[in-house]
């Protein structure tokens, strides 16, 4: 298993400081949870059913024609492979590890290449991953040069993926209306835009024909009946919508600021989360995590992402912890 932000549990045993006492910054999830709606009955009691809307609504909120919905968007990572034979898939990295090892285990050459050589190497490949906005780097490729990738890997046949699983915050960089296009695969997580990681439900949006290809991967009752209903729920909250891109979009421009304040001005970002890189990251890292507060970690890459604080204490012990962090450590 990779490791991942998040693992909060851990971190409490590891440092000795109650799981209650801790600011958890580590993970690219929405501070803020969405209310959860009212479960019909049914919905736990009946094996859930696609016509009940779900689909539907996650079309109006992606604006795309077709959507199947997975627990989570890291089913949809694991399964992809399965799809196609053995090939040479490339990953733009550094981004979310998953990907590149779901890949390697399902047969495939994998490489993981830098922003500044897909381009080199688009021709001799397979599959193109994309993370768009990248995590943990915040960098953002533009819909005319994915598209342009993507019309050159489907004239042999190829796919481009695009991971959109922070992208909620800025939706018209969204591939989600091209999904018609031949080999055009798009992720989306519900989880952390809507604060609810924990209800496990993403969608891939794609052409019909490879939709119901995965959906036969994936059998029957993928996604649980009440995280149906509750999903159908939140995705049709649009008041809810521009009020969480607003305060998550403000939390994120503070949060810079503060790094920046206390000289760790980010590398990168979105509205979710920043990322730092540093050749004392490891340090910051261990200083925070001995004063109670969790941030993400990538040692191959020297740097710490952080979350959005939820609230004004959590706020002010970052600042505190930032401000004593010493200038020699």
């Amino acid at each position: 298993m990779l490791e991942h932000g998040g693992r909060l549990r851990a971190a409490a045993q590891e440092f000795g400081i109650d799981e209650a006492a801790w600011v958890d910054l580590s993970t690219g999830i929405a501070p803020w949870p969405w209310t959860i709606p009212a479960i019909p009955e049914r919905a736990w009691a009946r094996l859930p059913e696609p016509d009940d809307g779900l689909e539907a609504a996650a079309c109006r909120y992606y604006g795309a024609e077709q959507s199947l919905p997975v627990a989570g968007s890291q089913a949809a990572i694991q399964l992809l492979p399965r799809l196609r034979r053995s090939g040479k898939v490339g990953v733009l990295g550094p981004c979310y590890a998953e990907h590149a090892e779901a890949w390697r285990r399902g047969g495939h050459v994998v490489r993981e290449l830098a922003d500044d050589e897909a381009e080199s190497y688009l021709d001799g490949l397979d599959v193109l991953v994309v993370v768009n906005p990248n995590n943990p780097t915040g960098r953002l490729v533009s819909a005319e040069t994915l598209l342009a990738w993507q019309a050159r890997l489907a004239a042999r046949g190829g796919w481009l993926v695009v991971d959109e699983a922070f992208m909620d915050m800025t939706p018209a960089h969204s591939l989600a209306s091209e999904t018609n296009r031949p080999g055009l695969i798009v992720l989306r997580s519900f989880g952390k835009f809507f604060g609810l990681a924990g209800v496990r439900l993403g969608f891939v949006l794609a052409e019909p024909r490879l939709l119901v290809a995965l959906a036969e991967q994936l059998g029957p009752w993928a996604v649980s009946g009440p995280t149906r209903s509750l999903g159908r729920a939140c995705l049709q909250d649009g008041p809810g919508h521009r009020r969480q891109i607003e305060r998550c979009t403000a939390a994120a421009a503070q949060l810079a600021a503060l790094l920046a304040e206390h000289g760790w001005a980010p590398a990168g970002g979105c509205a979710l989360f920043q990322w730092v890189r540093s050749e004392r990251a490891a340090a910051l890292y261990l200083y925070l995590a001995q004063r109670g507060i969790l941030v993400r970690l990538f040692r191959h890459t020297g740097s710490l992402r952080f979350g959005l604080p939820a609230e004004d204490r959590q706020w002010q012990r970052l600042g505190e912890a930032l401000a004593g962090f010493p200038e020699e450590a």
